[in-house]
């Protein structure tokens, strides 16, 4: 905490919210606009099995609300998304919000990759050729990762 209530700082809040006080919508910052633009993805991209994060990737920004609505409605490869990566931070593969390392929690690592695996069998039949291999490859990682991340902690112990 400063010493001096009056010491001036670059530290600058920008309220990004998309909604005022009174609950009417907030038309978008010209800054924002343009950020979101450039994290669109072109209409013929593919969407990868895995998000950006399990791909060695990192995001220049923290993302914010806006973020999230201008990626249009969530769909099956968001869920899938989500899912595998939420299972990578239960295997520990993933850096916590800080950069700081999560410890494995095999068990519900496991779980969510049943879960994973229970979609696969129920969406049967009802999939695009795209959504079926984008399945079939992120549970084929998991369980791969699942193994060798166990196998890591079993040699550890010993």
């Amino acid at each position: 905490m400063p010493e001096d209530k009056n010491d001036v700082s670059d530290f600058k809040v920008v309220d990004r919210r998309s909604f005022a006080e009174d609950g009417s919508r907030r038309a978008p910052a010209p800054e924002a606009e343009k950020r979101s633009e450039v994290r669109q993805p072109p209409a013929t991209a593919k969407p990868n099995a895995l998000p950006l994060e399990s791909r060695g990737g990192v995001e220049s920004e923290p993302r914010t609300e806006e973020d999230y609505l201008d990626e249009g409605p969530a769909n099956f490869a968001t869920l899938v998304s989500y899912l595998s990566t939420t299972a990578m931070f239960q295997l520990g593969l993933l850096p916590g919000p800080g950069g700081e390392r999560i410890p494995a929690d095999f068990p519900n690592a496991r779980r969510t990759i049943d879960l994973l695996e229970v979609l696969q069998q129920k969406t049967q039949g009802n999939l695009t050729e795209d959504e079926v291999r984008m399945l079939q490859e992120v549970l084929y990682e998991l369980r791969l990762s699942f193994v060798e991340t166990s196998q890591r902690q079993t040699r550890k112990k010993r």
